[in-house]
């Protein structure tokens, strides 16, 4: 039988917790933590489940004594209880001139006892049972108990009063002799010796972990008792075997701190979700790489995701069915069918998800053919599949009037990557992109038919570029070196943006006009006018841009 070891007495929040846990173990029941590790160290017990922190107190004081402690254990898995304080007394009556109860229970339960007890003395106790037969044994009605309801009961205490502490929950770690294998959704926990004081270390060491897209869920730092030397506790995502992880620890203590084995790993495990998720399941529409790619990005946020198209057996009227929230992610020139033929399958409840480059049109597609109390929203991300992180990258959001909690919870999930969220109208989104998107893709591929047409080679365009007219032919070229269906797209997306490359054609047109008659100083006060509304401090962050864009092409091309 599995022996788990914890901290007591028989129906305390951590025995709670290990039945949770394992409801078929013996539980080995200890005064204090560092019992709790000992008996697991010298093989007393199989596993240790231990409260490491609490959504009212916080962690506890001593956390980094404690988890030094965890030499010889590795931390496997978590728990996370809620956490149910009542109020008892040897009657219902007498009035309560101290309240007593473990340093947890008392400081979680502070607001409760300074708005119903705020005369009353405090006295924490590190044996609950103790206490309640000392003040049985006096006769002490005046002292009230503060502890779970099972225990107050089974010691023949009056419940007072139930839920003293609202919103409280406690995540208990599980400690084991030997580390866990990876579970897909991982979460590691790491802390470090005491380190030599260096300008710019915490940042450093944080550096690492940033430039490789990996979120750190918890940091803490704290003082050395002997040395007074900074200790650092991270826990980062990922599994201490996934590359990335692995190489940002090794990096540490490689190149930052300089001291081999400085980084002490405490474990690896599941990640715990102490914040509860509203989305369970995500379900694509569409089997190409941006879904693909955003499904692997779900995945590793603990999510659930299928995927269904053409080529699937698992049909799209099946999927939306398992999932709460429904992506559509196909070409703009099929979005409005595919909303069209599957939003009405949706349920109240169900949030709608539409990736893609144009907003007004199909935002209003998508209006009409779900029903009132499905949720509806538009992402349109500014990266394509080839990214490895979502960091310093742009996502344009387009909230309805029907963007509830589910959209809400997907918008969150961008944020946590590192997206720049811009928050768009469908119609400001459409004439944005036509500045972003449209005209540029526009004007390059117009201006590589122009070349083609007037036999123009490419050794030609190279021989006379100057660093001015690059830009243009280093657009032209991005455009063209990829996938060619998506830059049609972009450019037949119907909205404001369409409008947009109308009137720059129009304007071009214009100033063919004069500059054909000779209209220098016509021309010359467009551009005035252009610079005015531009406005000097635009101007000069990107000419400085450009000046280091410069640089960089001039070296490649004289090397």
């Amino acid at each position: 039988m599995t022996i788990l070891a914890t901290l007591g007495p028989l129906g305390s929040h951590p025995w709670q917790a290990a039945q949770l846990y394992d409801g078929g173990a013996e539980i080995l029941l200890c005064n204090r933590i560092r019992e709790v590790f000992a008996a697991l160290a010298a093989g007393r017990a199989d596993r240790a489940v231990v409260p490491i922190y609490n959504t009212r107190e916080g962690e506890p004081q001593d956390f980094f004594r404690m988890m030094t402690a965890v030499a010889d254990c590795h931390w496997v898995d978590n728990l996370v209880l809620p956490i149910h304080l009542c109020l008892g007394s040897l009657d219902g009556h007498s009035d309560l001139t101290t309240i007593t109860g473990g340093v947890s229970e008392l400081k979680q339960c502070e607001e409760y006892i300074a708005l119903s007890f705020p005369d009353a003395d405090l006295l924490a106790t590190h044996d609950v049972d103790a206490a309640i037969r000392r003040l049985r044994r006096e006769g002490r009605a005046d002292v009230g108990v503060i502890e779970a309801e099972e225990i107050l009961k089974a010691r023949n205490l009056v419940v007072r009063a139930r839920e003293i502490a609202a919103h409280n929950r406690t995540r208990f770690a599980v400690f084991a002799r030997k580390p866990a294998a990876t579970s897909g959704y991982d979460a590691t926990a790491l802390i470090t010796e005491p380190l030599k004081d260096r300008l710019g270390l915490l940042v450093d060491i944080l550096g690492e972990f940033s430039r490789r897209g990996i979120n750190l869920a918890d940091l803490r730092t704290d003082s050395d008792i002997k040395t007074q030397r900074l200790q650092i506790y991270i826990e980062a995502e990922g599994h201490i075997d996934d590359e990335p992880l692995a190489q940002a620890i090794a990096r540490i203590e490689r190149d930052i701190v300089q001291e081999p084995g400085v980084v002490r790993i405490l474990g690896s495990f599941p990640r715990v979700d102490i914040r509860a998720k509203l989305i369970d399941g995500f379900g694509f529409i569409g089997t190409g790489d941006m879904s693909t790619w955003f499904a692997r990005k779900l995945e590793g946020e603990g999510y659930r995701t299928l995927l269904a198209g053409r080529s699937t057996v698992l049909r799209p009227e099946e999927l939306i069915r398992q999932v709460d929230a429904v992506v559509i992610c196909v070409p703009i020139s099929a979005t409005i069918a595919t909303v069209r033929e599957y939003g009405p399958l949706l349920q109240e409840g169900q949030a709608l998800i539409l990736l893609a480059g144009s907003a007004e049109n199909i935002v209003n597609a998508a209006l009409d053919h779900t029903r009132e109390g499905v949720e509806v929203m538009l992402v349109h991300n500014l990266w394509g599949p080839q990214a490895a992180t979502m960091k310093n990258k742009t996502a344009s959001v387009v909230r309805t009037r029907r963007s509830g909690a589910l959209c809400s919870e997907f918008e969150a999930f961008l944020y946590k990557h590192g997206a720049d969220i811009l928050q768009d109208s469908p119609g400001r989104h459409d004439l944005l992109m036509g500045v972003g998107q449209k005209l540029p893709t526009s004007i390059s591929v117009a201006l590589a038919r122009t070349l083609r047409e007037n036999g123009i080679t490419p050794e030609d365009i190279n021989s006379h570029a100057t660093l001015t007219s690059l830009y243009t032919i280093l657009h032209m070229s991005r455009i063209h070196a990829q996938n060619d269906r998506t830059y049609a797209e972009i450019m037949a997306a119907a909205g404001a943006g369409m409008g947009l490359v109308r009137d720059f054609i129009a304007s071009l047109s214009g100033l063919l006009t004069m500059a054909e008659a000779g209209d220098i100083a016509g021309l010359q006060e467009v551009m005035e006018k252009n610079r005015s509304y531009l406005r000097e401090d635009f101007l000069r962050q990107n000419m400085n841009c450009a000046l280091a864009v410069d640089e960089v092409i001039s070296r490649r091309r004289h090397r």
